[in-house]
């Protein structure tokens, strides 16, 4: 277990770590326990009852949070001739083909959040998978990332379009945004993930979808919420 501060401390002692918080109180919780003097990222982190080594039971997919993440993402679009000229009319921070894909190979340039790729630059693109795959980095057309219609692309990426999927131990990881959207706006953002997680439940699921829920700031203390109040109310 890593060692906490005393500011940690302080602010873990504010949670009662028994309770499971409904939504607004989570939020509100969230924001009061905060220990950074940035303005922190807030994540939610969902353990769902699947298992994912299975395909059938894969969550995976996307949300374009209504009030976006609080993050400038910077875009790298895989493109060529007029649909590079499209990338670049619809906002995309960087815009290239083989150049870009060589250098991120010999120069290590990973200076962007977000790849989008048309399908025809995938050959190039799929040679880099060893380099964005384990990064989170690699388009995909199950995110959206490998499309041909760039404009919607880029407009949902801008807009705070995240991505969700399980990890190993078939939890989800996402960003809701920043501490200082304040408890409403952060809730707005909460329930559009949630929707769309349960959305995503896969038929083979059995039992109880919504294992836990909890929000965090991004190094301030978890604050659990009631999973099935949540899933009740969708």
């Amino acid at each position: 277990m890593p060692k906490r501060g005393k500011n940690y401390k302080a602010a873990a002692g504010k949670i009662e770590r028994a309770t499971l918080y409904e939504v607004s109180d989570a939020m509100a919780k969230v924001i009061e326990t905060g220990v950074a003097k940035f303005d922190e990222t807030v994540e939610v982190h969902i353990r769902l009852g699947v298992d994912g080594r299975h395909a059938d039971q894969q969550v995976r997919g996307t949300v374009v949070l209504p009030n976006g993440t609080g993050k400038e993402v910077r875009v790298l679009v895989f493109a060529k001739g007029e649909k590079a000229a499209e990338a670049e009319k619809f906002g995309a921070d960087f815009v290239g083909a083989e150049d870009m894909a060589e250098r991120i190979q010999k120069e290590g340039w990973l200076d962007f959040d977000v790849a989008v790729a048309t399908p025809d630059m995938m050959g190039v693109v799929g040679r880099l998978g060893r380099i964005l795959g384990p990064r989170g980095l690699m388009p995909n057309p199950k995110s959206g990332t490998v499309t041909m219609d760039l404009e919607k692309a880029l407009a949902d990426i801008k807009a705070g379009k995240v991505e969700y999927k399980l990890d190993r131990q078939n939890i989800v990881h996402t960003v809701i945004g920043k501490r200082s959207f304040g408890p409403e706006k952060l809730e707005e953002n909460f329930r559009a993930l949630l929707e769309a997680v349960i959305k995503s439940k896969p038929a083979t699921a059995k039992g109880q979808y919504l294992r836990s829920v909890t929000v965090a700031t991004t190094m301030g203390p978890g604050v659990k919420i009631n999973p099935a109040t949540v899933q009740a109310a969708k």
